[in-house]
């Protein structure tokens, strides 16, 4: 084999793996994770980054649709404990979606929720509409 044709096997392998790397980055946005499920070093995907200006936008994308992608199977998840009456979930869900709720805290410690208006009582039920799977009769008052 001549030196060109092992030159390009080398840029063939580099080139899979930057693209298995890029796939991986979509659902694992995590870079240490990802290389180490890519078989391929931090300090490869560094280097890479450096030198390849193309490969950098590339898995700076990934990574982006991956966090998009954790994002939403985190929101899923708080949804469904939201559905099962966790309480955390429901105070994190109406912490970060409801001004009412917003994080108010005293030395560091949330404060009580307060008691629901009708105003929230008819929001709770909204959010725990059929369409979302939840019997609105399933709800503790």
């Amino acid at each position: 084999m001549d030196e060109n044709t092992h030159n390009k096997t080398i840029q063939e392998k580099q080139a899979d793996d930057k693209h298995k790397l890029i796939g991986i980055l979509k659902e694992l946005p995590i870079i240490s994770g990802a290389c180490k499920r890519a078989n391929i070093s931090r300090d490869t995907y560094y280097r890479w980054r450096h030198e390849d200006t193309t490969f950098k936008q590339e898995s700076d994308d990934a990574i982006n649709q991956g966090v998009e992608f954790v994002s939403d199977m985190s929101e899923l998840q708080l949804v469904t404990l939201i559905k099962e009456k966790k309480m955390p979930a429901i105070a994190l869900w109406l912490k970060h979606n409801r001004p009412r709720y917003g994080g108010k805290t005293t030395r560091g410690h949330a404060t009580a929720m307060p008691e629901l208006t009708p105003e929230d009582e008819k929001l709770f039920e909204e959010l725990m509409s059929p369409s979302l799977g939840i019997s609105t009769n399933d709800h503790v008052t």
